[in-house]
């Protein structure tokens, strides 16, 4: 049968690839008609539509989904179609600009507010269209198994803003939630909905207002205990136009709220005298609780680094029980078989970043200065005999002998500890890229004749763990403080050789590992670690997305605690030791945190501007 015309047909060159192109792979016409819907959804004709394998994104008007296999299931197609289907929807739905400014900064909040968005754009396609409905559960249904939601088998493993955020979707489209989802949601049903039901019911006559949504989003979330999460939206948020045209200065003021001011209940009081002239750098001295603020003066020397240089935890903070903590090597975590699985899914993600490596490692080496320098001294007095010399003194032997020696040079033998955020919150695209900035460093610094210590945080369960029920067993006493099981990880320890232990970084990508983060406790613990080696210079590197999270210690205490704890924890290596302390942000700005820091938005980034300033963060002289 003669081929159909075609423009590339002229081409005599490039015929044969085109002749394989147009009739040898069955994917082109699920591709042109998926790029269709999406355009058709979007709105947008020239929204560009890529397909290949790594995680989905959606970056400006470029969205990349998976290209599925030759032979799979429908119900696999259909999750593919129903990926592009959300995207195309938040780009036609949802303002980023308008998210941003009316979402909570950090926390259980942050995230709870997120969801319950995405549930909102969800609703509107399942709402409009039968096929997008069925297309999206699809993809949420891979999306809970991939979270092993569908492992869940006790509400101590069952995150709340996660169920928040899938109950409102029920809510609004009317649809049974996926099997794995239902996993999530049936621990919290009946405290969601007596707490917060009539505002969820609220949601139905605005979901075609982003505005108006996001603000009956925050009262759920105040109905469900994380109103002192919540800064305030700026006033100018009721005028559409005024949003449109509000300054980013602006935008960056109500961004400092929530960590600038405390807004628990004990302290309100102080909120208001201290209004918004406390400024960010305060943080250390004003972000308390009252207590804290008055036992200050009297127990700040508790606070001093020990002789070692280890830190203390805060008088502030402690742990309802430390007996069922731990600190594993990741090779206890995964058996051999499936480490090397995980190792090559990371391998595939960063052949495309091959280059960044080499380009990293000249531009690290000049600024670490890590291998040690030789030179030489010559026409001295005494010393080594320079033989080079010997020749004029047999010509004419009134030349004096010479002698040369070696010159001491600075040494800066130096130690880098990453410590990277092995959270819930990180699932997906941003573990990757920070499992692969893990890998390319790691390989970068010990190039440089750099030590490097690889280390992760989480938790041993969602919502508590044993510690959460021996609390409930002991009655529930009031303010327990951390109430979860912590799990720190050593992928790599500073005296382990990369060849031995490079494999262990794919147990990032494994997604029942990820969990809560408790950054405080995990930073003090990755710095008394670091403090006490012989190295002169000391870094230790933070890879993370954001503020700690907790549900189980967050629903009993404060809920800022975690966050109090994590800026103590900073301020004290910032300010009292000797190490330097980094941070990358995989995807939100920790530059109000952090004085020193940089965020990655993809991981290519590596390869190009990013380079330049992850080799910044490791200058010599502090900035």
């Amino acid at each position: 049968m003669p081929l159909p015309e075609s423009p590339c047909r002229d081409r005599r060159p490039d015929r044969r690839t085109c002749r394989m192109s147009d009739q040898d792979h069955p994917l082109e016409p699920f591709k042109r008609a998926t790029t269709a819907t999406i355009r058709a959804i979007a709105g947008d004709d020239e929204l560009e539509v890529t397909f290949g394998q790594g995680t989905p994104s959606a970056r400006g008007n470029r969205i990349r989904v998976p290209l599925p296999t030759v032979g799979c299931t429908a119900a696999e197609v259909d999750a593919v179609r129903g990926m592009g289907d959300e995207f195309a929807l938040k780009v036609r739905y949802h303002d980023s600009g308008l998210h941003d400014r009316l979402s909570p900064h950090g926390g259980a909040a942050e995230e709870m507010f997120q969801w319950i968005e995405d549930a909102r754009i969800a609703s509107i396609g399942s709402l409009r269209m039968e096929g997008v409905a069925q297309n999206l559960d699809a993809s949420l249904e891979v999306q809970c198994k991939q979270a092993s939601f569908d492992a869940i088998v006790d509400e101590s493993e069952a995150p709340l803003s996660v169920a928040v955020g899938l109950l409102v979707r029920q809510a609004l489209t009317g649809r049974e939630l996926p099997p794995s989802a239902e996993h999530v949601v049936q621990f919290w049903r009946d405290y969601v909905n007596e707490h917060a039901g009539p505002d969820i019911d609220a949601l139905r006559e605005c979901v075609y207002e982003q505005q108006d949504f996001a603000r009956v989003c925050r009262s759920i979330i105040a109905d469900l205990g994380l109103a002192a999460e919540l800064n305030e939206p700026p006033d100018s948020a009721d005028d559409n136009d005024d949003i449109e045209s509000m300054e980013d200065d602006q935008q960056n003021e109500s961004e400092l709220n929530p960590d600038d001011v405390v807004l628990d209940d004990d302290s309100l009081a102080e909120e208001s005298m201290d209004g918004d002239t406390t400024m960010v750098e305060m943080d250390a001295d004003f972000d308390m609780d009252e207590q804290g603020a008055e036992a200050d003066q009297d127990e700040n020397p508790a606070q001093l680094p020990d002789e070692a240089g280890r830190i203390r935890v805060d008088f502030n903070y402690a742990a309802y029980t430390e007996e069922f903590d731990e600190v594993v090597r990741a090779e206890e975590l995964c058996d051999p078989d499936e480490m090397l699985r995980l190792r090559a899914l990371l391998d595939q993600q960063l052949v495309a970043l091959q280059h960044a490596t080499s380009k990293l490692a000249n531009r690290l080496q000049r600024r670490l200065m890590a291998k040690q320098n030789r030179t030489w001294e010559f026409d001295l007095e005494e010393g080594i005999l320079d033989a080079s010399r010997l020749a004029q003194v047999i010509v004419d032997p009134m030349n004096p002998l010479a002698y040369k020696q070696e010159k001491q040079m600075e040494f800066r033998d130096t130690v880098v500890t990453m410590l990277i955020d092995s959270s819930g919150s990180m699932r997906g695209r941003s573990i990757t890229i920070a499992a692969m900035c893990a890998d390319i460093l790691g390989r970068t610094l010990e190039r440089c004749s750099v030590r490097v210590e690889i280390l992760g945080f989480t938790t041993r369960a969602w919502r508590g763990g044993q510690s959460r029920e021996n609390w409930i067993a002991a009655g529930k006493p009031s303010t327990p403080g951390r109430l979860n099981d912590l799990r720190h990880i050593v992928y790599k320890a500073a005296d382990d050789t990369w060849h031995r232990t490079r494999r262990n970084l794919g147990l990032m990508m494994r997604e029942e590992l990820l969990k809560e983060n408790i950054d405080g406790e995990a930073l003090i613990w990755a710095h008394n670690r670091i403090v006490t080696r012989t190295e002169q210079r000391k870094v230790l590197m933070v890879i993370s997305d954001g503020l700690p999270v907790d549900n189980s210690t967050l629903l009993v205490n404060p809920s800022n605690y975690l966050e109090q704890h994590l800026k103590y924890a900073i301020d004290s290596i910032e300010s009292h030791s000797p190490v330097e302390l980094i941070a990358i942000g995989i995807g939100h700005d920790v530059t109000h945190h952090y004085r020193r820091a940089v965020t990655i938005t993809d991981a290519e980034q590596l390869g190009g501007a990013m380079t330049d300033q992850l080799a910044e963060l490791f200058e010599i002289e502090r900035k």
